[in-house]
């Protein structure tokens, strides 16, 4: 069975973003290939080594979100990165032969370099994300990574790696992973921009519901709309957005030809949303509940499966060492 690898930097509790944009497609791999989903938590320091205090508990909350929303343990392997030794050592042999000009053409790191100015990117783990990145990859034979198309330069730069390895030791170890587009919905922020915690403006998996139905209501819609008596566009509206999500199909119709020709107004819309959104969440924050008061320790109930991720990472280090004669 091919392989499907993905990983998560631990942000603490996820948003209806995340949802959407990994985890609901990371579900349905679970079921067609073997699949390893992991706690990026090295790569968390990457950018956050100022503090990396509360990575333990911000693991916890994130893995209690894949759980609710149906990452199975018993059919894709979980495991924590840290507790992998085996992906610093290929990190570190893979930084030896990766030329640096490869990394700074990178263009997410030119992006994040210029756009994040309250941290320091300078260091050397920053640069090296892909590198990383490819060693958590190939280590499991990946043929697949799900990502979004902004992300299909760091796996060629994962692609490159492994065929200068090849070529360098004359063997034929790694897999070359391919990218595994995801159609990812868009779905803004309650107040139109990306929806980020840092923004203060996304769906949490875990908000209270009431929380959730004020917050609704409140949401940013078409802003040429001030009155009820004034036609809208809903392909300029956020909350549309949600309704080719949440919504089925005779739903958008009736709210496309009540917005455009002021037949309803922006509340009566919210409401249908606000309905399907809190039918959404509930049987997730119902088992969310459950699995909480089940798992006490994350470690100790990710641990058969960590140690799976160690073993057939120990066995293709030993490949790795016999190709460099070490």
């Amino acid at each position: 069975m091919e392989k499907v690898l993905s990983g998560m930097r631990p942000t603490g509790r996820l948003h209806i973003g995340h949802y959407f944009g990994a985890l609901k497609n990371w579900v349905k791999l679970q079921d067609k290939y073997e699949c390893y989903y992991f706690i990026a938590d090295w790569h968390a320091l990457t950018t956050n080594f100022e503090n990396p205090e509360n990575i333990k508990e911000l693991r916890r909350e994130m893995i209690l979100d894949w759980l609710s929303v149906g990452i199975d343990i018993n059919k894709a392997t979980l495991f924590v990165q840290s507790k992998n030794i085996f992906h610093a050592e290929l990190y570190l042999l893979l930084s030896m032969i990766t030329p640096i000009g490869w990394l700074e053409r990178c263009p997410t790191y030119k992006e994040m370099k210029a756009e994040i100015t309250d941290k320091d990117l300078s260091g050397l783990g920053f640069l090296g994300y892909p590198v990383l990145q490819t060693a958590d990859i190939i280590m499991y034979s990946a043929k697949y990574v799900p990502v979004g198309v902004d992300q299909m330069p760091h796996i060629e730069i994962s692609r490159e790696i492994v065929r200068r390895f090849h070529h360098l030791y004359e063997c034929d170890i790694f897999v070359e992973p391919e990218g595994l587009l995801t159609d990812v919905p868009k779905l803004l922020g309650l107040d139109g921009r990306k929806m980020s915690k840092s923004y203060g403006n996304a769906i949490m998996l875990t908000d209270d519901l009431k929380h959730v139905e004020s917050e609704i209501l409140k949401m940013v819609t078409d802003t040429n709309r001030k009155r009820k008596s004034d036609p809208g566009n809903p392909e300029i509206c956020p909350v549309f957005d949600y309704h080719k999500v949440f919504s089925n199909e005779d739903e958008r119709e009736f709210i496309v030809d009540g917005c455009k020709n002021a037949k309803i107004g922006c509340i009566e819309c919210k409401k249908i949303l606000i309905k399907h959104l809190l039918e959404f969440l509930e049987p997730i924050q119902v088992k969310r509940s459950n699995l909480e008061k089940e798992i006490k320790d994350v470690d100790e109930f990710l641990s058969e499966s960590q140690k799976k991720s160690c073993t057939v990472a120990e066995k293709m280090m030993t490949s790795v060492r016999n190709a460099l004669k070490i």
